[in-house]
């Protein structure tokens, strides 16, 4: 089922800003960035290290690019911080049905396109005391063929 901490989502105000104390602080570097339109976000994902299944686990930093973006809304009543945890899964698919049946509530019912080219799903934070999760099958995990394009936002 999941084999890893993907990432962990935090919301800022000023991309570049965050990214530069992230570098000055811990040594992080950038190791992608990308405007997720679908999303209405500004994206720089820090690799932290490799993982046992082949992954990495980042820090994902997301910045609105539009003030009715989800992310948006959530630093207007939050402010910056941890916004979402993601765990890593082979088979977001089979996982986020399995979860389903368990009674946690999925949010999309079908995967979505992520950062990377991954596929994603959320469930909802009341089912998962408090904490917004996202499951990730990242475009690369091993043995998958590639992810097809999204057609929905999130």
């Amino acid at each position: 089922m999941l084999t890893r901490i993907d990432h962990i989502g935090i919301a800022c105000f000023d991309l570049d800003a965050t990214v530069d104390f992230y570098r000055a602080t811990y040594g992080f570097e950038v190791f992608h960035t990308e405007v997720n339109e679908e999303q209405g976000v500004r994206e720089a994902m820090l690799r932290i290290n490799g993982t046992d299944d082949g992954g990495s686990s980042y820090l994902q930093l997301l910045e609105p690019v539009r003030e009715d973006s989800t992310v948006a809304k959530w630093l207007e009543r939050h402010g910056e911080g941890v916004h979402h945890i993601a765990f890593g899964t082979a088979d977001v698919d089979g996982d986020a049905a399995a979860i389903r049946e368990s009674g946690v509530r999925v949010l999309y019912d079908q995967p979505r396109r992520g950062s990377m080219d991954s596929r994603i799903t959320f469930l909802h934070p009341k089912d998962c005391h408090g904490v917004l999760t996202e499951l990730v099958t990242a475009a690369t995990s091993p043995g998958l063929p590639p992810n097809p394009p999204a057609t929905t936002d999130h």
